[in-house]
């Protein structure tokens, strides 16, 4: 499904001659077939779904990092560039939980893994990637199951 709706935004977007989204969507596929690739390499026939959501948020992630450089060296026009990539790849992502919303799948997921220390972190940070890919940011994530955990 994902595949088909980043395949009808490059299509949209070129009849409609914009390049922002172009551009964007051209990225996230050239990352799709990247994420393919690998998995061929360990045996699968394709990413799935939730491998390339989270090359999605990997993305906003890097392109948040350059807006703040961009910003701290008075290039806002840069700044502003990368925000309207950022824009076009959240079309892409589900809606992301509220902070509540996240820490009940937090207790969720550490009852699932039985977790009962910082040592299964790991343990209950994989079951949130399984299943809410793409739905929370795993950087706050982290912090909360350690607050969580400890």
């Amino acid at each position: 499904m994902l595949r088909e709706d980043l395949q009808n935004a490059l299509k949209e977007a070129m009849k409609n001659h914009d390049m922002t989204t172009v551009a964007a969507v051209r990225l996230i596929i050239a990352g799709q077939k990247e994420k393919d690739v690998a998995a061929r390499g360990a045996g699968k026939e394709c990413a799935t779904d939730a491998e390339l959501l989270s090359m999605m948020q990997g993305m906003i992630k890097q392109r948040n990092e350059s807006i703040k450089i961009y910003n701290e060296g008075g290039r806002p026009e840069l700044a502003e560039k990368e925000q309207a990539e950022i824009n076009v790849i959240e079309r892409f992502l589900p809606k992301q939980l509220s902070e509540e919303e996240t820490k009940t799948a937090i207790e969720s997921a550490i009852g699932k893994t039985g977790a009962t220390g910082i040592k299964d972190m790991g343990k209950v940070m994989a079951e949130l990637k399984s299943t809410y890919a793409g739905q929370i940011d795993m950087g706050k994530a982290s912090g909360l199951i350690k607050s969580m955990l400890a």
